[in-house]
């Protein structure tokens, strides 16, 4: 098995393609080891010391590490951690846990201004931040503010308030007059 790895904008935060599915659907966040029981990957990263965070998309895995930590002392104890897991036949998430869709759910007086957001981030938004390891998902919109949840390489990034900013909220202002600010929000 060969597993690459690419950079991400987020320094703290590298890619693992293992070349093949990892999820068939969704995405699945640790954003601490204490939830990682229902993944016997994520499980297996997190014994790594040194990895504060992990993501899985359909076929990647995004690792972030602590500050004080090198990709040059963690990185060969992850691609080991993969590669043993994907070699063992376990499967990425225990039977009982689904991989989230991502969006939550919302309905009222807005729901046709929020299908079309959802629609926007899903085919514009969601494959691009994917490429860099990460994902943005819909949490939110009250009085023309987007709510949205950063995850993977997105989440503590350097550069996602300038994605948010610039990127999104340019992109939602376009096509959808009532958006007048996008804002991240913390799960």
């Amino acid at each position: 098995m060969f597993i690459q790895t690419e950079s991400t904008p987020n320094p703290a935060t590298l890619k693992f393609l293992p070349g093949q599915t990892v999820l068939e659907a969704g995405t699945a966040d640790f954003p601490s080891p204490e939830g990682a029981g229902a993944s016997p990957l994520a499980s297996r990263i997190f014994a790594v010391e040194g990895v504060t965070g992990v993501f899985f998309g359909t076929d990647f895995v995004t690792v972030t590490k602590s500050d004080g930590v090198e990709w040059d002392h963690v990185k060969p104890a992850i691609l080991g951690a993969i590669m043993e897991h994907f070699q063992s036949g376990q499967p990425v998430m225990a039977d009982d846990h689904q991989a989230a869709s991502g969006h939550a759910d919302h309905d009222g007086p807005d729901a046709e201004i929020v299908g079309q957001i959802k629609e926007l981030l899903d085919s514009r938004v969601r494959p691009a931040v994917a490429q860099d390891g990460g994902d943005i998902t819909f949490h939110g919109f009250e009085r023309g503010v987007v709510y949205l949840h950063m995850q993977g390489a997105c989440a503590g990034c350097p550069s996602s308030t300038l994605t948010l900013k610039m990127g999104i909220e340019n992109l939602l202002r376009h096509y959808i007059p009532e958006v007048t600010e996008v804002r991240p929000v913390a799960v």
